[in-house]
């Protein structure tokens, strides 16, 4: 698995909020760290505003230490929002803003009935057809924090699901695997409220602009990322609390750093009608 799969894969898990929080105000905030090789390499921290039948949630990923000191600018931002129902989230739209070296570029998705999706990219994106997603495989598509948030409330079932992600250039499925629990003491995550889940977690390319080549995406399936999640409150949600992905170059690592939930003042509520 590529550094650039596993650090998609881990901000695509990074937050999903719980719907028992969202009758009276919650605000969740917390923090990744994801070590390469033993290095400091990338940080991931998020917030979310869940009010009613409302949410709307933040992350913000960069790097940090060695990684950032010899390789080139990275800072990613993405947002959700949408409403819930009986049947889970229901995304209304996400945005990416990226900016790698001194390239940015933004990416806004509005999603309407059916699966449908309609995109604003800027700087505009014109790919040749060998890198076009295909209208068919963008329905259904979410932005990667949309996709973890319709999929991250399934508590216990968390494990076996496939998420369709898209990022505006590659449209990717994130599939989950159960392989075991763990007590918390087993798994290192003290702070669990009850057995941690471990799962299996790999990415498959569905269409877009890919680097690499088809092989080794493939060979993915036989090194897959493995992942912690836990309940860490009172919510059916389970957070993911730790990451490990082998490499080629060295495995990498992501914990947990903070983790907080409180309610929302009464300014909190109206900023997040605004």
């Amino acid at each position: 698995m590529s550094f650039r799969r596993a650090l998609l894969a881990l901000a695509f898990c990074a937050m999903a909020p719980a719907t028992s929080w969202a009758e009276d105000g919650r605000l969740i905030e917390g923090g990744y760290e994801i070590t390469f090789a033993g290095f400091a390499g990338f940080r991931i921290d998020f917030k979310g505003s869940l009010d009613g039948n409302r949410y709307d949630f933040e992350s913000r990923t960069f790097k940090e230490g060695v990684l950032k000191a010899i390789t080139m600018h990275y800072e990613g931002r993405n947002r959700a929002w949408g409403g819930f129902t009986a049947q889970g989230a229901q995304p209304n739209g996400g945005s990416l803003s990226l900016v790698v070296g001194s390239q940015p570029r933004t990416w806004a998705a509005q999603y309407g009935a059916g699966g449908t999706l309609s995109e604003t990219h800027n700087p505009p994106w014109n790919p040749p057809p060998k890198d076009t997603i295909p209208e068919d495989k963008k329905r259904g598509s979410l932005d990667p924090m949309s996709a973890a948030l319709a999929v991250g409330m399934a508590g216990d079932a968390a494990c076996d699901r496939v998420a369709h992600s898209n990022d505006g250039k590659r449209r990717v499925d994130i599939i989950l695997h159960k392989i075991r629990t763990e007590t918390p003491a087993q798994a290192g995550i003290p702070q669990a409220k009850g057995e941690v889940l471990v799962c299996e977690l790999y990415s498959k390319r569905i269409a877009g602009e890919f680097f690499d080549a088809p092989e080794e995406a493939e060979s993915e399936r036989t090194h897959p990322m493995v992942i912690w999640l836990a309940r860490l409150d009172n919510s059916p949600f389970r957070y993911p609390a730790r990451l490990e992905a082998k490499t080629g170059f060295g495995t990498i690592r992501g914990r947990l750093m903070n983790f907080q939930a409180r309610p929302m003042t009464p300014e909190e509520k109206v900023a997040m009608r605004r």
